[in-house]
């Protein structure tokens, strides 16, 4: 076998290689996947649940002007979640296929229903380090997750009542000015959202 024929062989075969591995999806191919939970009951349906916190730029200590995230429908199967938290949020989550993304989020919309604008994936920080031994945050296409920990300095939560973890937003359902994986939109607003009614306290008389 001659040299350069050699070296075309093995640019194929390297070729196939990569293509066999796992290939991170197009943000359209996401978007595709998720196009289903434009209804939010197909995606409780599929076990999708929510805390009904509508989540602003402000509430985690950032300037308004930066919008929100909105309202999170979470697979808490797939976050590792534990069935009665205490204290803090603690799982053991570290899905990080978008294809089957582990949160999805809504904006509320005047007239009371809910418009699917992004896909998330959450990574529990010390279940990513401790258990899963990776030395550097996820990424997607190259793209590092945020991670959000909260400053006991701070009167805000910047956490939102979770132990530190990473968190990936891909816009994929709303345009966002400051770029598809930013934590915020300032396109999305909480100013519709209705949290339920806390329900009646029975005294024991």
């Amino acid at each position: 076998m001659t040299r350069g024929l050699l070296l075309l062989v093995s640019a194929a075969m390297l070729a196939a290689g990569c293509r066999s591995g796992p290939q991170e999806p197009t943000l359209d191919e996401v978007k595709a996947a998720a196009e289903r939970y434009r209804d939010v009951k197909v995606a409780i349906a599929e076990g999708y649940t929510t805390d009904n916190k509508c989540v602003t730029a402000e509430m985690l200590g950032y300037p308004a002007s930066r919008g929100a995230m909105g309202l999170h429908y979470v697979r808490r199967d797939v976050l590792g979640l534990p069935d009665k938290p205490v204290g803090r949020v603690q799982g053991t989550g570290t899905h990080t296929d978008f294809r089957k993304p582990a949160m999805l989020v809504y904006e509320p919309q005047p007239d009371g229903s809910l418009e699917l604008v992004a896909v998330e994936n959450l990574v529990f920080a010390s279940a990513w380090h401790e258990t899963k031994g990776h030395k550097e945050p996820p990424k997607f296409h190259g793209h590092y997750y945020v991670l959000l920990k909260d400053d006991p300095a701070t009167k805000v939560d910047e956490a939102h009542g979770w132990e530190p973890h990473y968190e990936e937003h891909l816009w994929v359902f709303r345009d966002n000015p400051n770029g598809p994986y930013s934590p915020f939109n300032p396109k999305v607003t909480c100013e519709h959202h209705k949290p339920p009614a806390p329900a009646p306290q029975h005294s024991a008389d």
